[in-house]
């Protein structure tokens, strides 16, 4: 990494969770955090904002000091170079596109002509020149947005924060938002950190992913290293995998007490096994032939999974399975049905537990 705009160990106590976060971000750069509900993402978020002091560590901002609760630096939030993109947006409802755009700037003491020309240059860049005079309930979802991002950007900030930008959106408004956004986010010189829940959100826009759960990074890289090498259940989940940690000698992984999977990876100590729901195969007798890894399970959920049908199953280890509604029609998969499950070792990802 250059060197960093964004410098940051951001340690927040509040009630059972203690957050700490270190957080280094450079110019340019995008960088999104995920974790589950509660994990402290939206803690972390309002700290750099200012909205929440912290409990120790820092935020230095282009060499300047924001927040240092060990010599009691403190930068209010109306004083410190920062936009905020929040979920809900908070457009004001009394204003008209072009005067919430105009806001920033005059917050920083831009005289009203001024700040309405910048207003206006920014609407025009995020395409809304023709809505400056509309107020907030008479533009789309994806208009607001836009106009809040607008907002933002308008006050030049070295750091900008979105709050799950796109989660107020519905789908097909979302996707084209999606590359709009992507494409502002792409020219902006100063760093930018984005919160969100959403994978596919966190993949397009972000150079960076940090997996933050239980207030601590458990995870970080660019994203096909993250996706291709999951540490956590979380993180296996949000790329759809089966992950499973180990011992591991040669070429097999021992997982569960009674059972051992044979992987394609040659690998020894303490290593994950991943791989992906589509790659197990379920029968309804043990299987005979070249799957070396087969085992009993039990049935304890079926739902449909976008064309196929999502098996979840108990056993030596639980499993998600997808099978196609032809497979699973033919197996009559209900819960509490026992089936063979059966995997090939060249499907299987084994991968180091350390480093």
């Amino acid at each position: 990494m250059s060197r960093p705009l964004l410098d940051a160990r951001i340690i927040v106590d509040r009630g059972a969770l203690r957050l700490d976060v270190p957080l280094r971000v450079a110019p340019g750069e995008v960088v999104a955090l995920l974790g589950p509900n509660g994990a402290g993402k939206t803690t972390a978020l309002r700290a750099l904002a200012g909205l929440h002091p912290l409990s120790g560590g820092h935020v230095t901002l282009d060499g300047h000091h924001l927040d240092r609760p060990a010599t009691g630096g403190w930068v209010p939030t109306e004083r410190r170079p920062v936009g905020v993109v929040f979920q809900d947006y908070l457009l004001f409802p009394h204003l008209s596109a072009l005067d919430n755009v105009a806001f920033g700037p005059r917050r920083h003491g831009v005289g009203r002509r001024a700040a309405r020309a910048t207003a206006r240059d920014w609407l025009d860049r995020v395409g809304l020149a023709d809505q400056a005079l509309r107020r907030p309930r008479q533009l789309s979802g994806g208009q607001a947005q836009r106009v809040a991002l607008a907002r933002a950007l308008a006050v030049a900030p070295a750091l900008l924060l979105l709050d799950e930008p796109l989660a107020a959106l519905d789908a097909r408004t979302r996707l084209d938002t999606r590359a709009e956004l992507h494409r502002h986010l792409a020219a902006h010189p100063g760093a930018t950190v984005l919160v969100t829940h959403d994978p596919l959100d966190a993949l397009a826009l972000a150079d960076r992913l940090v997996i933050v759960e239980g207030g601590r990074v458990v995870q970080e890289g660019d994203g096909p290293s993250v996706t291709a090498r999951p540490r956590t259940d979380y993180v296996a989940r949000l790329v759809g995998l089966n992950l499973y940690r180990g011992r591991a000698d040669g070429h097999e992984v021992r997982v569960a007490p009674d059972l051992t999977l044979a992987v394609a990876d040659r690998l020894a100590g303490e290593a994950f096994v991943a791989f992906r729901p589509a790659s197990v195969a379920l029968h309804p007798a043990r299987p005979e032939g070249s799957p070396r890894n087969t085992w009993a399970g039990t049935v304890v959920g079926v739902q449909r999974h976008g064309d196929n049908v999502r098996v979840q199953l108990d056993g030596p280890i639980g499993v998600a399975a997808d099978v196609t509604p032809a497979a699973a029609a033919q197996l009559r998969l209900t819960p509490g049905q026992r089936v063979w499950v059966a995997l090939k070792a060249t499907e299987t990802h084994a991968y180091p537990a350390t480093g």
